[in-house]
């Protein structure tokens, strides 16, 4: 079922439930974009906001980039990058999975972004290694990019990183998120054989407050890790 925002905060001061925003009322410079101004789907993850800050932070977009968003989910990262790359700037999202795919393209459109992405079906090992995406098999907007963005890719994460470190500008940045400790190691893994740089990895734990009966409390939500590195010139 899709939702457009949502009334998990609870009750806002005045006891009246909170309506979801415009994402026309969007109008910070700085990376976080609520998750109620996207439209969302209970089968597709989505990026939360505190997280994203800090992965579009540690992507280091600038204005005219390519990125590449890699298991772009509900589209969140991808429109937070199209706004960034906003001019003659690309973005390149890919997702295997079909509803995903969709709500991607519908949020780029409820941003007003649509034209500074492109959105690819297809397991991203194929798409990357030719055999998916474009009419010759590669993703739309082609290679070198200034920023790769990877989440969401299940059990393949190290192959594609492998994969997209050849892909990226001497000097480009690479950031990847994992819940799984086994993903972390294998990343860590094909890093130190990459020509990587200025490796940082970052563990961020997100509590959000919940209303209750007799006061306000603190929901953890999984924690989340960040790895990120720059290409070596």
């Amino acid at each position: 079922m899709f939702r457009v925002g949502s009334t998990s905060r609870g009750k806002s001061g005045d006891g009246a439930t909170k309506k979801p925003l415009s994402p026309s009322e969007w109008r910070s410079g700085v990376p976080g974009i609520p998750d109620e101004y996207f439209e969302r789907s209970d089968s597709v993850p989505i990026t939360k906001e505190e997280v994203r800050a800090i992965i579009i932070s540690k992507a280091r977009l600038k204005d005219g980039g390519r990125v590449l968003d890699v298991g772009c989910g509900s589209g969140s990262i991808t429109v937070e990058a199209a706004i960034h790359a906003a001019g003659n700037g690309l973005v390149t999202a890919i997702d295997r999975d079909g509803e995903a795919v969709a709500l991607t393209e519908r949020n780029l459109e409820r941003f007003g972004v649509r034209g500074y992405a492109g959105v690819v079906r297809g397991d991203a090992l194929d798409v990357l290694g030719g055999t998916g995406g474009g009419a010759d098999g590669s993703p739309p907007h082609a290679s070198p990019y200034d920023a790769i963005i990877i989440g969401g890719t299940g059990g393949d994460t190290a192959e594609i990183v492998e994969r997209c470190s050849r892909m990226l500008e001497p000097g480009g940045r690479i950031v990847i998120s994992t819940i799984l400790i086994e993903t972390l190691h294998s990343v860590l893994g094909i890093m130190d054989r990459m020509p990587f740089e200025d490796v940082d990895i970052t563990q961020v734990t997100i509590s959000k407050s919940r209303k209750t009966s007799t006061g306000t409390m603190m929901l953890a939500r999984n924690p989340v890790t960040v790895i990120s590195a720059t290409r070596a010139k």
